[in-house]
């Protein structure tokens, strides 16, 4: 007769059954279903060997880290079973032990296998993680290159390095369970005791728990040869400087050595002193305790008293070699090696007549519209209907047209789904599936009131021939950037949302919206999808299939879909080369652009490290940060770099969702690594770029900007430059946003020492904690090579840097005034780009001024221009040509010199007094000091109050010891006021009375 508990274990055994089987629906479905259809997309997009790439070393390496790690436990575990002792001695710590005893031996090697299984299966998913070290350890490709310190090639540090820092830690890891699961079960069973008669520990116990802590430390032996090369990777402990220092090399170097050795030792001494000799734990412990008071006294104390009483004394002299090694590895590493340095006196100080003939190409093409500003007016004035949008951000490209390249600002219209009218399922997905037209300005010319002179992407003629103001043509007479497939099927605006394409071959109605034709009735027309793009949705199961993806039942319910029909989904360009090409890391702004007819989204990918010896780590998102990303809302995860290359330049056809990644450089060892781990055909060759691609490939801008932050500190090239820190620069702050940095911003122009006009990306430089300018950067293609320069001022230089010519020019008694009035005319004022420019030997500083009306239908207008020409011209104008007119004619002298805000109302220089960088810091300071104090003034706020006036005042004194300084006459305090009070009225210098938007190049 069977006893009742069988009948319980078998309805438990049907109850886990039914629990595994609906775990397994719950969580194995949805990863069958994604895998499933990512495999239809990765064969749409023509990269299958990615998929399976990834998918399968993914899964080797979770099959092989996860029954290594397993079997090992599990051996641990079987063997201290196994050595259990066959009589155990009495006591009440046995007895104690029993119930547990009782519980586990009828299935003891169950719960090994469960145990053991559970620790592999985390070990396994943690392994397979770790696929892109395997891939690059498996393919490593030689550098050419080697440290200075052990002299090996640098494809160790990149490539495997990273692996066997992985493969010691799993192996750590996989000790430590083995012994605590060994200890237990010893303990469990008797063969480690607490209590009683004898001994503490049986032979065969003994043996297995010695070995294994000998194991462990044979490990560190392992990882403390290994540490000797993670030494070039460390941080030098007074310097902002990455690599190894005189104590690293000296002290610590030796020290790791000696603990290997030590090590290596104590593992021995563990093993026969505890099994041959003494048969006890005594001088096994002492070993121990010998490794760890070493591991204090040689890698700690000695290294600590090093740094202390060597290197602290006389830094520069012993650390100077190491100081070179980290100056030279980090700017080969971030490609810096080349950067061409030429002075730039920049003494002129006279706006030259030369500024309004317009044969200075620089002169010819300032841009005056800013792509971060006028993404609303492109929306506004070139959507037509509600529901297309333009990316608020544009771009900037450049193009040849009517025999002149200039650049414009571009952008591609695109669906804003969530301003559908009827924001059903069906036109969501089926019937607006698409943008229209690559729409693109001049980015020097304004009209009809200061919009933007669009030159593409109409929708038809009708939309041009109304576009006239005051007989001035708001829009070109046709289409001057023809292309093919006007379309836009993917794009940056797409999001999530999927698109169902086709029609049956017995219907010829075509449902896909596609331009409207404007008239009284809002007519459109509609066209159908005929590109290569999408995956097929034409039987039972690929509806099935894209049902469970997207759980959306209207797969198998509606009638939309045919035999013909294709979904098109990752629509955006960003993640459709980001999950082809995932070891890329890719630029945070991809930009659209007409190739040869086509509508091509470019972005740049670069491959990056960080483990590349002596060079300098940064956090890459943070190195990226200015006002144009000021409006990210959530930080992104820290990503540290040590090794950049823009080594990838990839397309996506806006049409048909076509995916190339070309190899721009082709020399970098890590790409070539990746290209090798992924059957050598992942990226095509440099020579694949047409020439009609080449010709709009651009400097990427976060490139420049982590090398522009870099070259801050690093274009000192010299360890006692660098020591001193004296000449170091920093990225001036926007001046329309003071809490960010200024972003760099492109530009056509012929900079000193270039010989002919180039598309190129540039920044100024300031000094470090100084407002004056230091330096131009320029970056471009030439010849489709990168070129990196830097126009270098003298130190001493009195040139004022964008901050201080930006104070100065909203100073200006015209400027202020109508500042003040657009403000109060329920209007926003936004200042586009500050443009620094180096124009006959001396700067010229240029600056927008947009108006917005504050209603929701209004877009931003270009109504006024600041100009600047050295520290003493200044003009504010309607147009750029009457602002260059006014700086010749004040040198001339047929115009009067410019009026700032007396000192009465804001801070500025009276008389003859000198004008210094120090002076003009001191005078920002304080028309911040009054703009903070007026403020306080409307709101009440007493404390806010205090601490301006407290600011106001410091300002004052730092003016008057700089005026004392230059040479000047003991001055008269400048003020918002002698006694500034409650009823005090304050006018700043320094900003619109309207608060400023930020604005991004």
């Amino acid at each position: 007769m069977r006893n009742p508990m069988t009948r319980v274990s078998r309805r438990g055994r049907v109850t886990i059954a039914v629990l595994v089987v609906v775990f397994l629906l719950f969580t194995l479905f949805d990863r069958l279903v994604g895998a499933w259809a990512d495999y239809l997309w990765f064969s749409e997009v023509k990269y299958p060997q990615v998929f399976t790439g990834v998918l399968t070393t993914r899964i080797w390496m979770f099959l092989i880290f996860g029954v290594a790690v397993g079997l090992v436990i599990a051996g641990n575990l079987y063997l201290a079973y196994r050595a259990r002792p066959l009589l155990r001695p009495h006591s009440a710590e046995q007895h104690a032990l029993d119930r547990y005893r009782l519980f586990l031996l009828p299935h003891m090697m169950g719960w090994i296998v469960l145990v053991a299984g559970l620790i592999g299966l985390f070990s396994g998913l943690s392994a397979q993680g770790h696929w892109q070290d395997w891939m690059l350890f498996s393919n490593s490709t030689p550098f050419g290159k080697t440290d200075p310190e052990f002299h090996v090639d640098l494809s160790f540090y990149v490539f495997e390095y990273p692996f066997w820092r992985y493969l010691l830690g799993v192996a750590f890891t996989t000790v430590v369970f083995s012994l605590l699961g060994a200890l237990a079960l010893h303990y469990l069973f008797g063969g480690v005791r607490l209590q009683g008669a004898g001994e503490r520990m049986t032979a065969a116990a003994r043996a297995h728990l010695t070995a294994l802590v000998a194991t462990f430390v044979l490990l560190k032996a392992a990882a403390y040869f290994l540490d000797r090369r993670g030494l070039l990777l460390d941080k030098f402990p007074t310097q902002d400087l990455y690599g190894a220092g005189y104590t690293n090399i000296n002290a610590l170097l030796p020290a790791k050595e000696i603990l290997a050795w030590i090590s290596i030792i104590v593992a021995i001494a563990i093993l026969v002193f505890s099994n041959a000799f003494m048969r006890n734990l005594v001088w096994p412990g002492l070993a121990l305790g010998l490794l760890a008071l070493s591991a204090v006294a040689v890698g700690g104390i000695y290294p600590a008293a090093v740094q202390s009483f060597t290197v602290k004394p006389s830094q520069l002299q012993k650390e100077s070699p190491y100081f070179q090694y980290a100056i030279d590895a980090t700017r080969d590493a971030f490609g810096l090696k080349d950067v061409k340095v030429e002075a730039y006196s920049a003494d002129n100080t006279n706006p030259p007549g030369s500024l309004l003939d317009g044969k200075d190409p620089t002169v010819a093409n300032i841009r005056l519209l800013d792509p971060a500003v006028v993404g609303d007016t492109y929306t506004q004035q070139q959507q037509v209907r509600g529901f297309y949008e333009f990316n608020p951000k544009l771009d900037i490209d450049r193009y040849t047209i009517d025999g002149k390249t200039q650049d414009y600002i571009v952008g591609v219209r695109e669906i804003r789904y969530d301003q559908l009218q009827q924001n059903n399922w069906q036109n969501r997905h089926s019937v607006y599936t698409h943008g229209y037209g690559f729409v693109a300005a001049p980015a020097n010319q304004v009209v009809c009131s200061g919009q933007p002179l669009y030159v593409s992407g109409f929708f038809g003629d009708s939309a041009q021939s109304d576009a006239k103001a005051a007989d001035e043509s708001c829009v070109a007479d046709k289409d001057k950037i023809p292309v093919t497939n006007p379309q836009i099927y993917y794009g940056e605006q797409m999001g999530d949302v999927y698109a169902i394409v086709g029609k049956s071959k017995q219907s010829d109605r075509d449902a896909e919206f596609n331009v409207p034709t404007g008239g009284e009735d809002q007519s459109s027309t509609y066209s159908t999808y005929d590109g290569s793009g999408g995956v097929a949705v034409n039987n039972f199961w690929r509806r099935m299939l894209f049902a469970a993806y997207f759980r959306e039942t209207n797969f198998l319910l509606s009638g939309v879909l045919n035999d013909h029909s294709k979904v098109l989904y990752v629509r955006d360009p960003e993640t459709r080369v980001r999950n082809i090409a995932p070891f890329l890391t890719l630029d945070s702004d991809p930009y659209p652009a007409v190739v040869d007819g086509k509508i091509l989204w470019i972005i740049d990918g670069y491959t990056t490290s960080a483990t590349y010896p002596y060079a300098q780590k940064l956090d890459w998102n943070t190195a990226i940060q200015d006002s144009s990303t000021a409006g990210r809302v959530f930080p992104e995860p820290r990503q540290d770099v040590n090794y950049l290359r823009n080594s990838v330049k990839a397309t996506v056809d806006a049409y048909t969702g076509e995916v190339k990644l070309y190899a721009f450089d082709d020399q970098d060892p890590v790409l070539k690594t990746w290209n090798k781990a992924f059957g050598g055909k992942l990226v095509q060759p440099r020579s694949a770029i047409s020439q009609g691609l080449m010709d709009h490939l651009r400097y990427p801008e976060d490139q420049f900007k982590v090398q522009r932050d870099l070259l801050s500190r690093f274009h000192v090239t010299s360890p006692d430059g660098f020591f001193s820190g004296q000449d170091f620069w920093e990225v001036p702050k926007d001046p329309a946003n003071s809490a960010a940095d200024q972003p760099p911003y492109y530009i056509v122009a012929q900079l000193p020492k270039q010989d002919s006009p180039r598309f190129q990306l540039t920044a100024a430089m300031a000094p470090r904690k100084r407002g004056n300018l230091a330096s131009i950067m320029s970056a471009s293609y030439v010849n489709g090579q990168p070129r990196f320069e830097v126009l270098e001022l003298p130190a001493n230089t009195a040139i004022q840097g964008p901050n201080q010519t930006h104070a100065s020019m909203t100073s200006l008694v015209d400027a202020r005034k109508d500042l003040t009035q657009f403000a109060s005319s329920n209007s926003d004022v936004i200042y586009g780009n500050l443009l620094s420019l180096p124009v006959a030997n001396g700067m010229l500083y240029v600056e927008p001024i947009y108006l917005k009306n504050k209603n929701d239908k209004a877009f931003p207008r270009m109504q006024k221009v600041l100009v600047a020409y050295g520290p003493k011209y200044m003009a504010y104008a309607d147009t750029l040509a009457q602002g260059l007119q006014q700086l010749v004619k004040q040198v001339t002298g047929q115009a009067p010199p410019p009026q700032t805000d007396n000192p009465g109302q804001g801070a500025q220089p009276t008389g003859n007094q000198p004008s210094t960088p120090q002076i003009q810091e001191t005078i920002t300071a304080m028309n911040k000091a009054i703009a903070d104090l007026e403020a306080a003034q409307k709101s009440g706020d007493f404390e806010a109050y205090g601490k301006a006036l407290k600011a106001l005042q410091d300002a004052i004194a730092r003016y008057e010891d700089a005026v004392k300084a230059a040479g000047g006459t003991s001055p008269a305090s400048p003020s918002a006021g002698a006694s500034p009070g409650p009823s005090a009225s304050a006018s700043t210098g320094t900003s619109a009375a309207a608060s400023p938007q930020p604005s991004a190049g």
